[in-house]
């Protein structure tokens, strides 16, 4: 047998060990080499100020921890012990006020009043508190599962930030491609990522901020719940929800009906459909622009968004991720086969 094939099976089998050996941390260890890749730009920054690729490291990680990890593992944490301390005579008493609401619903209410009867016939509070216990159990579970990869993100972060472009070098030396095509991949990559880390960002914030507005102009801490809004916006589908039904039912159970329809309509139309919807591919264009001042290099907005989107359909929480990551890897690829084509046709 050559020596090539030798080296080529003790490869194999080395890679299926490595995988069997590391698979159970493959995601958060993904996840962690891409949010490095995303402030990749803010790594470079750091280390030019202090010159020591380990102190830039380490304020790379405490920056990422404060701003993403922390608050958002703290509103998971919080929410986990309110659900869990939830009593089932909290859900008698706030079915006996919906259902004395509906049968003396408000005039301009009326017309709804046929329909919300019937509803509310088919309410059983044993199956509601059932299925609520139900929900606050997996939001438990979710949340401890979720400050665990937290941890882990972050130790891998920091050490991809360390030893990133010691990895990137080998990468470039052992992969079949030339210098020039792995730059454009790595290049190409770190901006697409960087752009979805920052318009995440920018987007919660932006969404924190019309949420707190509003609720500051009816008593509550404005500051305080639009950091939560901005963090509960992050998690899919349901994000916007976990913070204005309480507010509605709260106000509701106040007698402040039209405060609670104020927070409903407003937090579904200006904030999930206008700024989620309609703003968000604008904020990913500018920064889109801001970042790459290639217009080449650029990847649509409209696509970067809806890989997003997809990515948090397909992956959960960390698709918001995952879904740009492998987007971007795949349009490369293909400019990187439509650069060799052009190649052969010359």
């Amino acid at each position: 047998m050559k020596p090539q094939y030798v080296v080529g099976i003790l490869f194999a089998v080395s890679l299926y060990g490595m995988y069997f050996l590391y698979a159970p941390f493959l995601l958060v260890i993904t996840i962690a080499v891409l949010l490095a890749i995303s402030t990749s730009n803010f790594q470079d920054l750091v280390e030019n100020m202090f010159r020591s690729k380990l102190i830039a490291a380490l304020i790379s990680t405490v920056f990422l921890s404060l701003l993403f990890f922390a608050p958002l593992g703290y509103f998971l944490a919080a929410l986990t012990v309110k659900l869990n301390h939830l009593e089932p005579e909290f859900f008698l008493k706030v079915t006996i006020y919906i259902k004395a609401f509906v049968a003396n619903p408000p005039e301009y209410l009326l017309f709804l009043k046929p329909y919300a009867m019937d509803a509310v016939k088919e309410v059983d509070i044993n199956a509601l508190t059932s299925n609520a216990l139900q929900i606050a159990a997996k939001v438990g579970t979710f949340s401890a599962e979720f400050l665990k990869n937290a941890f882990l993100v972050i130790i891998f972060y920091f050490f991809a930030q360390y030893n990133g472009v010691h990895v990137i070098g080998f990468f470039k030396r052992v992969v079949q491609m030339s210098v020039n095509e792995t730059t454009i991949l790595i290049k190409e990559l770190s901006s697409v990522m960087s752009i979805v880390f920052y318009s995440i960002l920018v987007n919660a914030m932006f969404q924190g901020i019309l949420f707190g507005v509003a609720i500051s102009f009816m008593g509550y801490n404005g500051i305080l719940f639009g950091i939560m809004y901005s963090f509960a916006s992050l998690i899919p589908l349901i994000g916007g929800v976990v913070m204005w039904l309480p507010f509605m039912l709260y106000e509701f159970s106040l007698g402040h009906d039209k405060n609670a329809i104020f927070i409903v309509i407003y937090s579904v139309i200006a904030i999930s459909i206008i700024a989620d919807t309609f703003l968000k591919p604008l904020i990913i264009k500018e920064i889109n622009s801001r970042v790459l001042k290639d217009e080449d290099g650029r990847m649509n907005e409209l696509v970067i968004f809806f890989s997003i989107i997809a990515g948090l359909s397909t992956f959960g929480f960390w698709g918001m991720i995952l879904g740009p990551a492998i987007t971007a890897f795949f349009l490369t690829i293909l400019k990187l086969f439509e650069a060799r084509t052009k190649e052969l046709l010359n």
